[in-house]
């Protein structure tokens, strides 16, 4: 009886001392898991940074294409009226060298 009981215990020692390696993993894997989400947390937000800055980059470039195009018109027709003043121009001189 004494034995058995000497082996219960020790039995339960041993028990006790793999739930206490089972605890100290586990706390570790929890550490790992808040490090983790603390990681993933924050490249959540720089995510959600840059899709904001792509937003604003994309609607900067929409409105400088615009610009871009509405400087081209007016340097055509710049350009016409430039060609249509060359024209005007040379008509004039052209009757007073005659």
């Amino acid at each position: 009886h004494e034995q058995l009981l000497k082996m219960m215990e020790e039995r339960m020692m041993d028990i006790e001392q793999k739930l206490r390696l089972v605890k100290r993993l586990l706390q570790d894997k929890v550490n790992q898991l808040k490090e983790q989400l603390s990681k993933n947390t924050k490249a959540d937000a720089m995510v959600k940074d840059l899709y904001v800055e792509n937003a604003q980059l994309l609607k900067a470039l929409e409105v400088t294409e615009q610009r871009q195009k509405t400087a081209e018109r007016k340097n055509y027709l710049l350009e016409e009226k430039i060609a249509n003043l060359n024209r005007i121009v040379k008509n004039l001189a052209t009757p007073s060298f005659n």
